[in-house]
């Protein structure tokens, strides 16, 4: 008979999130079928006994929770392999079939990426789906957050280095005042929304200083009741923060499934660039603790393998 199936290993290679292939084919992949009767017994989180019929069956969780996690690496791959564009044309089109509280990836998409990114993502989302992206989310979502987040993707930004410095105290005026008012909501204001959606990114880093300078306050310190707007907000001003606060919550060990796969998106969808040594220094700067670091200690095999390796392109 083979060798002992150490149980301890194997729990521990299938437990997290990645699964620690290499351990799994050196301890299952040698046992006995005896040896894995006595791993079915032990491990009641995973299996329970069908005294009638006598043998033990995997419970619905496990077998869910393998799928999951054996995939994080096979989806990974998948989405480095696309292009750019497919690949945030696709994520948009996600979000909108999982609803409001998602609607954060379209800012993410929108505000993060470069001018022409954006426009090839629209450009993809008329090959893949036969439809507009702007049309799509405009059918999909109402209100107020419809105006912001179909001017969001809609934009085309200046990429220039020229800012006219009076515009953008007097933005910085007109944000003042919408924050400060009781009786409108930020997004429902049309003057944001036309400056969050029109503005240079440039533009609106002078906004950021002279809105602080009026106001006594960080713009960045949630000056809306609406968090798209925020998160519009930190993500034309701070990508990096942003970033490292999505990766801090996909790696948080409650973090539910929605939540952990943002550690995918952030690392496919940033690798090919430079800003992803700017989030990795970032990281480390709010949470103590290299980003790569992190990913070695609570990552397992090839997914924890292939996401050092895209971060290590940034170095």
């Amino acid at each position: 008979m083979a060798h002992t199936l150490d149980l301890e290993g194997i729990t521990k290679a299938i437990s997290g999130m990645g699964v620690d292939e290499g351990a799994l084919i050196s301890t299952l992949g040698n046992s006995h079928k005896d040896h894995r009767k006595l791993f079915r017994k032990a491990s009641k989180n995973f299996f329970v006994e069908d005294e009638e019929r006598a043998f033990e069956k995997c419970h619905d969780h496990f077998v869910k929770h393998l799928k999951l996690e054996f995939s994080r690496f096979t989806n990974a791959v998948v989405m480095w392999s696309m292009h750019p564009w497919e690949r945030d044309a696709r994520l948009v089109k996600k979000t909108l079939k999982k609803g409001d509280e998602a609607y954060n990836l379209i800012v993410e998409v929108s505000c993060t990426r470069s001018a022409e990114d954006l426009l090839g993502a629209r450009k993809a989302y008329h090959s893949l789906f036969d439809q507009s992206m702007e049309e799509d989310i405009a059918s999909h979502i109402h209100g107020s957050q419809r105006k912001l987040l179909v001017g969001l993707v809609s934009a085309y930004r200046y990429e220039g280095n020229k800012v006219k410095e009076d515009s953008a105290k007097s933005d910085a005026k007109i944000l003042a005042e919408a924050v400060a008012s009781s009786g409108e909501r930020a997004i429902e204001n049309d003057e944001v929304v036309r400056i969050l959606t029109t503005r240079s990114k440039l533009h609106l880093q002078h906004l950021y200083k002279h809105f602080n300078q009026i106001k006594g306050s960080d713009l960045l310190g949630g000056v809306s009741e609406s968090p798209l707007i925020n998160e519009a907000l930190l993500c034309l001003l701070k990508p990096s923060v942003y970033f490292s606060k999505i990766l801090n919550a996909s790696l948080n060990k409650d973090a539910d499934k929605g939540t952990k796969k943002w550690l995918t998106r952030v690392f496919v969808t940033r690798a090919d660039h430079s800003d992803m040594k700017e989030i990795a220094e970032e990281y480390n700067q709010l949470y103590g603790e290299p980003l790569g670091q992190t990913i070695q200690e609570k990552i397992k095999g090839n997914y924890r393998d292939f996401l050092l390796t895209l971060l290590s392109k940034s170095n």
